[in-house]
C-alpha cells in the first residue's frame, strides 16, 4: 500500500444488501429450476435406480467440484456413485467404467471438451448417459440418453460470468436427485449410520437407549405403598430425579418427578406420611431398551420430562435414561 494511503472500508449496507441479492438470485434460479420439472427428470432417477454398476459421476471446473459432492452425497445414501476427472479419464481413469454404470455428466455449457470426450468411450460400451446441462441443445445433450435442464436466467455475480447460479442449482439437483433414489430405496436413518460410523454423528444415529440407560441398583425404584417420604430419600440417594415406582414383579406403575413432588407440597401441603400411589403418574411415558437414543431425547423434549422409565416388550421395568446423561454424550 502507497504511504499515506487510507486502507479501504466496506460500507456495511451495501455488502448486506450485496449477500441478500446473491442469496435471493440463487434462491430464485433453483424456485425456477423446480417449475420445469418434466419427464426427463423420472427417466434419470429410473435409470439411476436401475443401474447394476455405479453412478459415474464427471464434471470439469466448478462443475466439477459440485460433481465431486454429488457423488460422495450418492454414497452417503445408498447409491454407490464414484468422480471421475474427465481430463483424467483419456490417461487411464475410464478403467473405473464398467458395464452397468451410468454416467451423469455436469456441464453448463454443454460444450466443455474433456467432458465431452468421454462420450465415445460410453456409447462404445452402452453406458447410459444423464446430463445436467444449461444448454438443452448443446453436443453433451445432444449425445446423452436424459438432459436435465439446469439453466439460469443469469448469474449472481455483479458481471455475470463466475458460477454462481449455475453451479448452485447444478448442486441442487444433484441432491434432488440423491433424495429421490433414497426414497425409492426405502433407505433408513440405520443404513445411513453404518455408512457415517464415525464422530457425533454416528454416535448420533447408531447409539441405542441401553448404551446410557441405568439399571439395577442404580434405579429410584419404590413401590406404591411407599410414603412421600421414603420416596424423597431414594430420589437423593440415586440422583435421577424421579422415583420409579414398579411392583413386585418389576411391572412398571408410575412414576414420581421431583417436579412433580415440589407441586404436590406447595400445593396441598401434603403430609410426607402420604403414600406414593396417591400422587404419582399412573401412566408415565416409557421407551424400550432397542430404541435409539435420539428418540429418547426426541420425547423427553416433547413431553418436557428429563428422567424416562425404560421397559421391556411387558412393559416390565429394566432401567431409566436421563437427559443430562444424553446431554454429557453430546447427542444434543
Amino acid at each position: 500500500m502507497p504511504p499515506n494511503e487510507d486502507p479501504k472500508t466496506t460500507d456495511s449496507k451495501s455488502t448486506r444488501d450485496t449477500v441478500q441479492n446473491v442469496l435471493r438470485a440463487e434462491a430464485a434460479a433453483i424456485a425456477q429450476t423446480a417449475d420445469r420439472i418434466d419427464d426427463q427428470v423420472q427417466q434419470a432417477v429410473d435409470l439411476l435406480f436401475q443401474c447394476q454398476g455405479r453412478a459415474i459421476i464427471t464434471g470439469m471446473g466448478k462443475m466439477g467440484y459440485i460433481a465431486r459432492k454429488a457423488a460422495a452425497t450418492f454414497c452417503s445414501t445408498g447409491t454407490p456413485a464414484v468422480f471421475l476427472h474427465p481430463g483424467e479419464a483419456a490417461h487411464g481413469d475410464l478403467g473405473i467404467v464398467t458395464q452397468g454404470d451410468v454416467l451423469l455428466a455436469l456441464s453448463k455449457s454443454g460444450e466443455t471438451a474433456e467432458v465431452n470426450s468421454v462420450l465415445p468411450y460410453m456409447h462404445r460400451f452402452d453406458i447410459p448417459i444423464v446430463c445436467l446441462t444449461g444448454s438443452p441443445h448443446s453436443e453433451l445433450a445432444r449425445r446423452s440418453t436424459v438432459t436435465i435442464d439446469v439453466s439460469v436466467q443469469s448469474e449472481a455475480d455483479t458481471i455475470e460470468l463466475a458460477p454462481t447460479s449455475s453451479s448452485t442449482v447444478a448442486l441442487a439437483m444433484c441432491d434432488a436427485l440423491a433424495v429421490a433414489l433414497m426414497q425409492l430405496r426405502g433407505f433408513t436413518r440405520e443404513q445411513f449410520a453404518l455408512f457415517h460410523p464415525g464422530g457425533n454423528l454416528g454416535r448420533r444415529l447408531l447409539a441405542t437407549v441401553e448404551n446410557f440407560m441405568h439399571s439395577g441398583h442404580d434405579l429410584p425404584v419404590v413401590q406404591k405403598t411407599a410414603s412421600l417420604s421414603e420416596a424423597i430419600v431414594i430420589m437423593s440417594e440415586k440422583r435421577l430425579g424421579a422415583a420409579i415406582v414398579a411392583d413386585d414383579e418389576h411391572r412398571l406403575e408410575g412414576i414420581l418427578t421431583d417436579g412433580d413432588l415440589r407441586r404436590t407440597l406447595e400445593r396441598c401441603k401434603t403430609p410426607l406420611s402420604e403414600t406414593v400411589a396417591n400422587w404419582m403418574s399412573s401412566e408415565p411415558t416409557t421407551i424400550q431398551a432397542e430404541s435409539l437414543a435420539v428418540d429418547a431425547i426426541k420425547v423427553m423434549e416433547s413431553k418436557k420430562i428429563t428422567t424416562l422409565p425404560v421397559v421391556d416388550a411387558e412393559h416390565r421395568l429394566v432401567g431409566a435414561v436421563h437427559l443430562h446423561d444424553l446431554i454429557r454424550a453430546g447427542l444434543v
